[in-house]
């Protein structure tokens, strides 16, 4: 039996949505044992004289706690 948990990061990226969720998803990697998945919460971006200068994502990010 495993138990999982569940914990909520934010991530940006001047490249793309994905690539938001992607720096997101390594950083958690990293920091976290085990991680499974991830939601998305929310996406937004931020702008810049019309232009779209970042992308943002909050997403929870669920892991595997140790035995």
């Amino acid at each position: 039996m495993s138990v999982a948990k569940i914990t909520e990061i934010s991530a940006s990226s001047n490249t793309s949505f994905e690539d938001a969720v992607q720096k997101g998803i390594d950083r958690a990697d990293k920091t976290l044992d085990k991680v499974k998945g991830a939601w998305i919460n929310e996406m937004k971006v931020d702008v810049d004289d019309g232009k779209v200068t970042a992308y943002r994502v909050n997403m929870k990010v669920t892991f595997i706690l140790k035995d």
